[in-house]
């Protein structure tokens, strides 16, 4: 029994010093154009899952229906440029995205798979090594807004999307 537990003892030494020289050494690219191998990319994904879930503590705000925050929280998402990287209705992802590693996320899908708290909390802090930035400079009520946008985002329409971003006129024009 001992021999058996002093093999296992070496063979857990041994694995991690290959992955530190692995990682460490540079032999692990970290080249947009590489594709990290699979353990690698379910190990981060399953981190920053963990992670956001953890953190993700703040209590979204009751008025989460309300048409006018949802019109701020397009005009919002429109304005923090998330349609570069996300797109949005009738809006096409800007090219540049096409880069980005990981590929920047439909956010039709992920607000159906978030709750309110993970996305506002996403939003505010950003993601490292992502590319997502946080917002949290930004007012809180703007950042709810965008939350309340995300989470109706895949029942809106393209031309609503439009209605709402459009630029409203200037105090005493038509």
């Amino acid at each position: 029994m001992r021999n058996f537990l002093a093999t296992i003892g070496l063979l857990a030494i041994l694995a991690g010093a290959g992955a530190a020289v692995y990682f460490f050494g540079g032999f692990y690219s970290v080249g947009v154009t590489a594709h990290e191998p699979d353990i690698v990319r379910q190990a981060l994904v399953g981190v920053r899952k963990a992670s956001v879930r953890r953190h993700a503590t703040d209590a979204s705000p009751a008025t989460r229906e309300s048409p006018t925050l949802l019109r701020a929280g397009a005009r919002a998402y429109l304005e923090r440029g998330c349609t570069n990287c996300h797109g949005g209705p009738g809006v096409e992802w800007a090219k540049f995205s096409e880069g980005m590693r990981p590929d920047p996320p439909d956010l039709k899908e992920v607000a159906k798979e978030r709750t309110p708290a993970e996305l506002f909390w996403v939003i505010k802090n950003g993601i490292n090594m992502t590319g997502m930035p946080g917002f949290g400079a930004a007012a809180d009520p703007e950042l709810w807004s965008i939350v309340a946008f995300l989470k109706k985002l895949p029942a809106i329409s393209d031309e609503d999307f439009k209605a709402w971003t459009a630029a409203a006129p200037a105090a005493g024009k038509p």
